[in-house]
């Protein structure tokens, strides 16, 4: 069996199944204000706490959205380990995004997987969807929900020769 049939094989056992939860992160204004000058977005509600605490519901800043979900690569690192003969993992996008609660500065942050399929896509390629949850320390609802397209690229095995 090469290596992508044997994660293949491996991976489909796992469907439904919980895959874990990452380590916290706390999400403060510094973390906020970097993405923010990256990003080119200094709205308000981001980098301006005196006036995001006088002019909106939130108490305060607010994260980016996509910072938010920037912090799933970050997240992965805990929870998804690269598969026996793997070769490199490639983010391949999302089927489904919803950005569910603000993330306040100074909230800790974790990202929840849970495997919804795995099949494969060429001969060396391995593509799962993730159902990924990133909640909010002490908050019910979560940040966001997301299922993530993972892409598990395996080197092709070559014929043994004599």
């Amino acid at each position: 069996m090469t290596p992508l049939e044997q994660a293949l094989h491996q991976e489909q056992a796992r469907i439904g199944q919980d895959i874990g939860h990452s380590d916290w992160i706390t999400v403060d204004q510094a973390m906020i204000d970097r993405f923010a000058e990256v990003t080119m977005d200094d709205q308000w509600i981001h980098v301006d706490p005196a006036r995001a605490a006088a002019e909106t519901p939130f108490g305060g800043t607010i994260a980016h959205g996509f910072l938010t979900l920037s912090l799933g690569s970050r997240f992965v690192y805990d929870v998804l380990p690269p598969l026996p003969g793997q070769a490199m993992g490639i983010n391949y996008g999302f089927d489904k995004l919803r950005f569910l609660a603000p993330v306040p500065a100074g909230a800790r942050l974790r990202g929840h997987f849970r495997l919804l399929e795995a099949r494969p896509r060429g001969a060396t390629e391995l593509l799962r969807k993730y159902a990924l949850t990133v909640e909010i320390e002490g908050n019910d609802t979560p940040a966001l929900a997301a299922e993530w397209l993972t892409l598990s690229l395996f080197e092709q095995t070559l014929p043994a020769t004599n």
